[in-house]
């Protein structure tokens, strides 16, 4: 039974070629894990059957989708890590506008005045007085500082590009689970002609064991093949609700919500593309790439800030306003200017440390960026052979179910006119059924390959509107 053995084969490949995606989108610069991109936060209960094109599915899970959700709020926080570093190098400046009144005990100090005859009171006040000023604090030269914002903001670069590389993982993801809905219900139709097929053959086996041309063991066996594909379609409309409720969770469907795909997989052959192309685009094109050139370059400054920690560092604070004793309001101004130069000198071997833990990050970063300049290449070939085999399956399928066909037909009318049994027939039932399967996982395969090229080039969102017109 070959179409009941490669469906969790066909399955596993699948997965694991999402996973590898997922994979290669995290080792470039972090982000969600793996499972988010199978969950979503879902939306409100429709009522009623929603249909569902494979377009809308990805729109909704472009909108939906836990793991691009999450790959937002990534952007977010290192937008906000950025900002952070920009403080360290950004003037501050702030207000300290206040009013005093006090009343000093001179003793509390250790201070008394006796003089024979002459009383000074220890107490003095109380006194009041306003103070209020304008503070002003920047560091004008600091290298370490100056290169950690130049860090952040290549890391936010990179944040930026890890979205756009969610985004087509997201389409990869809803694209696999539509495909596999509607396999499932290809196999479903196709479960259900092989019952009615089967059914046909029992009745007419029954008619002729009554007839007495026939002998009882016909029947029996065109009763087991009956039963056989029933249980089949079972199985397969089982597969169907399974498989739609996977699709679901990726888009964001409210729980319980019903829904019809519009969109029934149509073959159409794909134009073509050569090796060197297709990685030409995908260098390009990948954001995953451009996000792991981006942690580079992030870990190549922080390198540089860690190595900076060595040299001088200037800053310069001041403060500027107007001051005065209380009741009398005749203010003065007032202001203090101060310059500092910081040498460091000995650190105690923190400044080795650090340059040594930025050396490490900016190798492993290199590290990771070729692992994925090799795993895009490896993702664009493995993309284009299976659409060149996955397109010659189809073609060979396509003219087999012809000829499966046509051998049931012609092994049916030779059970009907009494030249062969029903073993005859139930193994052209198995071939039709066992066409019709490579057929399904063929165009299964071929299209899959579509949406798995579009996201080895780095343009799923696009391919999928140009692959499948």
């Amino acid at each position: 039974m070959i179409r009941r053995n490669l469906f969790p084969i066909l399955l596993t490949i699948g997965v694991a070629v999402t996973a590898t995606g997922l994979k290669a989108q995290q080792n470039g610069a972090g982000g969600p894990a793996q499972g988010s991109y199978t969950g979503s936060v879902p939306l409100p209960l429709v009522p009623g059957v929603l249909p569902l094109s494979l377009q809308e599915a990805i729109d909704r899970g472009l909108k939906q989708n836990l793991g691009l959700l999450l790959a937002n709020s990534d952007i977010n926080s290192a937008s906000g890590q950025r900002w952070q570093a920009l403080a360290a190098i950004l003037p501050h400046v702030s207000a300290s506008p206040y009013i005093d009144t006090s009343q000093v005990d001179l003793a509390e100090f250790g201070f008394s005045f006796s003089f024979p005859g002459v009383t000074i009171p220890s107490v003095v006040g109380p006194f009041s007085y306003f103070d209020a000023r304008a503070n002003l604090s920047e560091n004008l030269l600091n290298f370490s500082d100056i290169n950690k914002s130049r860090a952040a903001k290549q890391q936010l670069a990179s944040a930026r590009h890890t979205y756009q590389d969610a985004r087509d993982l997201v389409v990869l993801s809803v694209g696999y689970s539509y495909l596999q809905v509607i396999a499932s219900e290809a196999r479903v139709q196709t479960a259900q002609a092989q019952v009615d097929t089967a059914q046909a053959l029992y009745d007419q086996a029954a008619d002729q064991v009554g007839a007495g041309t026939s002998p009882q063991i016909d029947e029996l066996r065109a009763q087991v093949e009956l039963k056989t594909e029933q249980q089949q379609l079972i199985a397969a409309k089982n597969d169907v609700e399974i498989q739609k409720l996977a699709l679901a969770r990726t888009i964001g469907l409210a729980p319980g919500q019903q829904f019809d795909l519009t969109d029934k997989s149509p073959y159409s052959p794909f134009p073509g593309m050569t090796v060197d192309e297709a990685l030409k685009q995908a260098y390009a094109q990948r954001s995953d790439f451009q996000a792991a050139m981006a942690d580079v370059h992030a870990a190549e400054y922080s390198k540089r800030a860690a190595q900076a920690e060595y040299y001088p560092s200037v800053s310069v604070t001041g403060d500027y306003g107007v001051a005065s004793k209380l009741p009398n309001f005749s203010a003065a101004n007032v202001y203090d200017v101060r310059g500092t130069v910081t040498i460091p000198i000995f650190q105690g071997g923190q400044i080795h440390g650090d340059i040594q833990v930025a050396d490490a990050q900016l190798q492993q970063a290199r590290d990771r960026l070729d692992n994925l300049r090799g795993q895009i290449d490896s993702d664009v070939r493995t993309a284009l052979l299976n659409l060149q085999s996955s397109q010659d399956q189809v073609n060979v399928a396509q003219s087999n179910i012809a000829l499966a066909q046509e051998t049931l037909q012609q092994s049916r009318d030779r059970f009907s006119a009494g030249v062969t049994n029903t073993v005859e027939v139930v193994q052209a039932q198995e071939q039709v059924a066992s066409a019709n399967e490579n057929y399904i996982e063929a165009l299964y395969s071929f299209n899959y390959a579509k949406i798995s090229l579009a996201r080895a080039l780095g343009m799923a969102e696009q391919g999928v509107e140009q692959f499948f017109k």
